[in-house]
Parts: structure tokens; sequence; C-alpha cells
């Protein structure tokens, strides 16, 4: 578990209504059990004076990401829904970082990528964070509190993967 200091931030990432919902649009199996890990981690942080912030994929109504527009994801979190709402269980107390509401994917809180073009650009959280990043602090995936969204078999392992080769220890 992580202790949490002035020194330390909690990322509460995409925890919506689309994806933590068994009736969102995109519905990760066990989303719906997200909320409450996420709002105990919360309070620890609180307690510990961390840093806190959320990311929210927030979608214009019509995006390459779109499978109706050539993406490969179904239509989800399309800002000023529902969907794209975060999920009510959650306690938001903190920085909340938009991605993707320019039609750009946001598969990273960090970035948003261009699905056309490919180029990468920083969002918000990048800046918000970027002296923490400098300075080498740890990253630790909270196990219990993540769901993957495989479209195809297997990726969410992939994506743990990759987290561990990028330095995160997966806690």
């Amino acid at each position: 578990m992580p202790i949490y200091d002035e020194r330390t931030a909690l990322l509460i990432v995409d925890v919506q209504n689309d994806f933590a919902d068994p009736h969102g649009s995109l519905y990760v199996a066990g989303g719906h059990e997200v909320p409450a890990v996420a709002n105990a981690e919360l309070r620890q942080a609180l307690e510990g004076r961390a840093f806190v912030a959320y990311t929210q994929d927030w979608h214009p109504e019509h995006t390459p990401h779109f499978a109706i527009d050539g993406g490969i994801w179904p239509v989800h979190c399309v800002h000023d829904t529902w969907g794209a709402a975060f999920h009510p269980d959650l306690r938001v107390e903190g920085e909340v970082v938009r991605k993707g509401s320019d039609g750009r994917d946001g598969y990273s809180g960090f970035s948003v990528r261009d699905p056309e073009s490919g180029e990468t650009y920083p969002t918000l959280l990048e800046h918000l964070l970027r002296d923490a990043r400098m300075l080498g602090f740890a990253v630790e995936v909270l196990a219990d509190g993540i769901r993957a969204v495989d479209l195809h078999e297997g990726d969410g392992e992939r994506a743990l993967r990759r987290m561990r080769d990028a330095g995160a220890e997966i806690v």
C-alpha cells in the first residue's frame, strides 16, 4: 500500500459511467468496484496531504477515435453526457484533467495523440506533475483499483507489462 504525504500524488484515471457502470457504452468487467477502491485511496491521500488528480475522457460527438468515424472504439464518454460523468459513487476532490476533448486519442493522462498524424501533445497533467516526474518519483499502480478494456484478448496484461517495463511497480 502506498504511503501518502505532501511529496506524493494520487492519480485516479477515468472512473466514469461509460467504463464503471454496467449500463455504460464501454463498461469494463468489474468497473463498478473501482469507485470504492479509489475512494479508500483518496481518504489516505488527503490525510497525507498528497496531490490528487483525476483524468476524464471528454470526447466530441464525432472523432476519428470512434468506430463510426473510422476508429476502433465504440462511442463513449461524449462530453456533457451521463456516460462522460464521473461515477456517482466516486468522490472527486482534486484537479480534473480532461482528455480527448478535441478529438485526439486520450490513452494516457499525460498526453493525447492525433489519430490521423500520430503526433502526441502533452495534457495539463504533464504540466501539473512535471517537477515530480523530473525528480524521478516512483510509480505504483494499485492492481485492485484498475480494470482493463480488453478490446483484444490480453490487452490488459500487455498494458501491465508496459507499465512494469517503464518502471512502475504493480502493487
